[in-house]
């Protein structure tokens, strides 16, 4: 592998042996560990070799298998906030101070940083008002989840429908936990899908409310 620390798109899809489409749509989805300089991929190469030896090492054993995802599993109603910031900053940052409260996270400065600079990297914001703050950590023992249910606009997220957020869905997962941490993601863009889901938790005056709202099957 080349010497340098920081690598490009090619030099990364040369090491290993894939496309450059390839390694663009890793990196978009978040399934390689990459950063963005500007609006041009770049990666570490110590993160890059420490993930084909997972990935090496993942293969040698049973493969992860599919969960059954289950709202009341991984949230609570203490983990349902309202916010009353207008702000992306300091929306999230309540709102992770507020996942850090769950006993599977361990180090809340670690995830409140992780998660801003996930956000800096590529907004999570994925239309209809919704936006997804999420994260993967050695420091999170199980995956985590709180709900931020904003009182104002949040029109400084980068959103692909110009819609201002206004719901926040955030998740913490524990490093290894790549396939289940995906499956939960899945679970609840398509479950805000429904307007009136949407419609329901912004009326919400308690958390318990909101928390029967998301917890329904």
């Amino acid at each position: 592998m080349v010497g340098d620390d920081i690598l490009t798109i090619e030099e990364v899809a040369k090491y290993l042996r894939v496309s450059e489409r390839t390694v663009y749509d890793w990196a978009q989805k978040g399934e390689i560990p990459a950063g963005k300089i500007g609006t041009v991929w770049r990666f570490k190469k110590s993160e890059i070799e420490n993930w084909v030896n997972e990935r090496l090492s993942s293969s040698q054993k049973p493969a992860e298998s599919s969960h059954v995802i289950s709202a009341k599993n991984i949230l609570s109603p203490d983990r349902i906030v309202f916010i009353e910031h207008s702000t992306k900053h300091d929306a999230i940052v309540e709102l992770a101070q507020n996942l850090a409260t769950a006993p599977q996270v361990k180090n809340e400065k670690e995830l409140v940083e992780e998660i801003l600079k996930r956000e800096e990297l590529m907004s999570t914001a994925i239309g209809r008002g919704i936006a997804i703050p999420h994260v993967r950590l050695s420091s999170v023992t199980d995956l985590v989840m709180s709900v931020g249910i904003c009182k104002h606009d949040l029109l400084d997220f980068q959103t692909i429908d110009d819609s201002p957020v206004r719901l926040l869905i955030m998740i913490a997962a524990a490093y290894n936990q790549h396939s289940y941490y995906l499956q939960t993601l899945s679970f609840f863009s398509s479950k805000l899908k429904d307007k009136a889901v949407r419609d329901a938790l912004l009326e919400c005056k308690d958390p318990m409310q909101a928390y029967n709202i998301l917890t329904t099957e």
